[in-house]
């Protein structure tokens, strides 16, 4: 791993891990996670980083919420000489996540993780609920009962057998297929343009799945790039396939994209064959063309700010590090970036594709049936 990749690395996660490397050499003999409210801040003092960067540490006294902690007062000694990267600073009244750790000495040591955030999360999960019901009626409730059987199904399904020992690849090709049966044919109901829509997304994801291949060969992608990946390393007893992982979240990531594409160029077809039931198939198919040329700008455009927006610290550090020799050629190489290249790029390909395919498929499938 080079320095550059343990920079970017130690930003993620030297937050959580920190609390944990004082106590490293001693023996836990209990451990146990519990929430609690921040009831006093006891102490707060400012240290400097090697670079001349401020930060603040706190001690806090903690009233817990739930288990063996409930309604006791326990002391965060978060004040250390361990350097953080991100010191996170609490206040009087915040929920907070606490792990306490008890030691071969008889010592119970207390380290605050993180904020309670779930509650704020549950509420915007029902805002979201509402407003796919309010714009989206019964559609949207059909959308709502598909996300929920997507969800079912990388769960119970395709996470399972993947620590069953069996090819990831495989397995969420065989699921991305059932959450693509489930999501179209439930949304726009059994009929044609959802037969259409199925081939269509078909012939796209092989494409996909083509390229994955082989450009994922071609770049030696190990799919270990991310450091939650090393973790799964002897976990389990289960030997994964990290490449076969790799493109398994290629295809997952392909299907959502190809779906929304896909439905939108049949669903323009119609429409512009109800509206004018005359025209020729290359007349309708232009039409659509031109609809789906506009669509598939805006996908492409939203694909690549995404994952761009989700690197901006490794483009930081790309910037801040150019002058220490660490060029545009040398950062393109760096397995995590190469991964995200690979998998923005033929992502993309297979959502080109899939516009003339469905687009194609729709002016005459649509067509023959319209002229019955």
């Amino acid at each position: 791993m080079t320095k550059f990749k343990k920079i970017f690395v130690s930003i993620a996660l030297i937050a959580l891990l920190f609390p944990l490397l004082s106590k490293a050499d001693e023996i836990k003999e209990e451990s146990s996670t519990f929430k609690a409210k921040v009831i006093k801040v006891i102490k707060v003092e400012e240290k400097s980083r090697e670079d001349g960067t401020k930060f603040k540490q706190q001690d806090l006294k903690l009233l817990g919420l739930e288990g063996a902690y409930k309604d006791k007062e326990v002391v965060y000694n978060g004040i250390s000489d361990i350097e953080v990267a991100n010191a996170i600073l609490y206040k009087v009244g915040d929920k907070v996540f606490v792990d306490s750790n008890t030691y071969e000495s008889g010592e119970t040591v207390f380290y605050v993780v993180d904020f309670v955030r779930s509650g704020y999360l549950y509420i915007l999960f029902v805002v979201f609920i509402l407003v796919v019901l309010l714009v989206g009626r019964f559609k949207g409730l059909k959308a709502l009962i598909s996300l929920l059987i997507s969800f079912i199904v990388i769960i119970k399904f395709i996470l399972p057998q993947i620590l069953n020992g069996h090819d990831p690849f495989l397995i969420s090709l065989i699921g991305g297929v059932i959450i693509l049966g489930v999501i179209i044919y439930l949304t726009e109901g059994f009929k044609r343009k959802s037969h259409i829509a199925i081939v269509s997304v078909l012939f796209s994801l092989f494409v996909t799945l083509i390229l994955s291949v082989i450009f994922t060969k071609l770049t030696k992608l190990s799919g270990l790039s991310q450091e939650e990946a090393t973790f799964l390393i002897g976990m389990g007893n289960v030997e994964i396939n990290f490449q076969g992982l790799l493109l398994a979240g290629f295809i997952i990531g392909a299907i959502g994209v190809l779906d929304d594409i896909i439905i939108g160029q049949i669903e323009a077809v119609e429409q512009i064959q109800v509206a004018n039931p005359s025209l020729p198939v290359k007349k309708v198919f232009g039409l659509a063309y031109k609809i789906g040329n506009t669509h598939l700008g805006a996908i492409i455009n939203t694909l690549f700010l995404t994952y761009a927006g989700a690197a901006l610290p490794l483009l930081l550090l790309f910037i801040l590090n150019q002058d220490s020799g660490l060029t545009f050629s040398r950062l393109i190489n760096i397995e995590m970036v190469s991964t995200e290249i690979v998998r923005t790029f033929v992502g993309s390909i297979g959502v080109i594709l899939s516009m003339p395919i469905a687009t194609f498929l729709a002016a005459i499938k649509l067509k023959n049936k319209s002229t019955k």
